[in-house]
């Protein structure tokens, strides 16, 4: 299975390059971004990322904004939130928004890899559908 590509999204530049280096040992490939608008740059940029990890609380461009943008743009993309204490209720919007998942900060680095692993999965599901239903219209439009 090819290496699932995260991209890393949070305005706190040390943790961003601590996870990096955490996530990265894990076997995942890890993009940054210190803001939503950078994010979205990665994102238009590299068609290859797999998950999202989104900081619910960030300045100008918040998590719940860039998770709104981020599914207009790339709606299989699978984003998990990440949020401290004050922002619980915002992850919970985020989840009505379409999250995959949430995640208090600070996280436990385990607990983070496998949702990120749950999270591929479900994208590469919903990728391996969208091939079967076009391979099905082809085949009508075939007559087989």
């Amino acid at each position: 299975m090819d290496r699932t590509m995260v991209l890393l999204v949070d305005d706190e530049v040390p943790f961003v390059e601590t996870m990096t280096k955490r996530l990265g040992k894990r076997g995942f490939h890890i993009l940054k971004a210190f803001n939503g608008p950078q994010a979205l740059e990665v994102l238009d940029d590299d068609d290859k990322v797999d998950v999202v990890i989104l900081d619910v609380k960030m300045p100008g461009m918040d998590g719940i904004e860039t998770l709104r943008e981020i599914r207009k743009r790339r709606p299989l993309v699978e984003v998990i939130m990440l949020t401290g204490h004050a922002t619980v209720e915002t992850a919970i919007e985020g989840m009505r928004l379409g999250a995959f998942d949430y995640l208090m900060k600070p996280c436990d680095i385990e607990d983070l890899s496998a949702k990120v692993q749950e999270a591929k999965k479900k994208k590469a599901r919903h990728e391996q559908k969208i091939l079967e239903a076009k391979a099905h219209a082809i085949a009508l439009r075939r007559g087989d």
